[in-house]
C-alpha cells in the first residue's frame, strides 16, 4: 500500500470512496480541463462510468501495477481527494517516462500542493525504478501553472514545439521538461520528503 506524506498532502493508493467525487471532477464543465490536455477529447458521461467501473474492479481487487502507474493527492487534514499523479511511458525501450498532475479542484491551486505532490511523486518513481535516467513532463504554452511548477521543481525545459497544440481556435507551443536522475540527487539529496520539511 502507498502512502507517501507531506505537510499538507499525501499520495495514496485509490479507495472506494474516491470514486463518486472523481466522477463529479469528470463529468461536466470544471477549470481544470481548460488546462489539462484540452486539445485532447473528454469521456462523455456513459464512457465515464465504463472508465470507473473497472477502477472499482482494480479498488476491490487491490490490482496495482508496482511501482504505481497512478495514485490519489488528498489534503492530510480533512483526507479529501484533490487529484492524481501518474506516469506513461514515452519510450519502454530506453527507460524514457513521463509524469502527469492534475489537481480537479481550483481552491487548492497556487497553494503549494502541487509542488508537494510532483515532488513526493518524482522521489517514489526515482526510489522505485532504478533503470530510470531520467523524468518528463509535457504541456503547453497556455498552461502556465503547469509550467511554473516544472520550474520549481527543477525541471529543465528542454523542448518548445512551435504552435503544436489548438485550443479554442489559437495556436499554442508544446513544451517539455526533462530531469535526469543526478540533478535530482543534487537538489533533493536527503530526498524530497526531507527537503519538505526544512521549508
Amino acid at each position: 500500500m502507498i502512502n507517501l506524506q507531506g505537510t499538507q498532502i499525501c499520495l495514496r493508493d485509490w479507495q472506494l470512496e474516491d470514486l463518486p467525487k472523481y466522477r463529479k471532477w469528470l463529468i461536466g464543465n470544471h477549470l481544470w480541463k481548460k488546462f489539462d490536455g484540452p486539445y485532447y477529447p473528454k469521456m462523455d458521461e456513459a464512457q465515464t462510468d465504463v472508465y470507473l467501473a473497472k477502477k472499482e474492479k482494480r479498488i476491490k481487487e487491490n490490482d496495482w501495477n508496482t511501482p504505481r502507474r497512478e495514485v490519489v493527492i488528498v489534503d492530510k487534514t480533512s483526507k479529501d481527494f484533490i487529484g492524481i499523479v501518474s506516469r506513461y511511458w514515452t519510450s519502454k525501450e530506453t527507460n524514457w517516462l513521463c509524469i502527469g498532475i492534475i489537481i480537479y479542484n481550483e481552491a487548492f491551486w497556487s497553494k503549494g500542493i502541487g509542488y508537494e505532490a510532483y515532488g513526493l511523486w518524482c522521489q517514489y518513481l526515482f526510489d522505485q525504478m532504478p533503470e530510470l535516467v531520467r523524468l518528463d513532463m509535457r504541456s503547453w504554452s497556455g498552461n502556465k501553472g503547469l509550467m511554473k511548477l516544472a520550474e520549481k521543481l527543477g525541471f529543465q525545459l528542454e523542448a518548445t514545439f512551435r504552435k503544436a497544440r489548438i485550443v479554442d481556435g489559437k495556436y499554442y507551443d508544446g513544451v517539455g521538461y526533462g530531469m535526469l536522475r543526478e540533478e535530482w540527487a543534487a537538489l533533493y539529496p536527503a530526498g524530497f520528503e526531507q527537503h519538505l520539511t526544512k521549508i
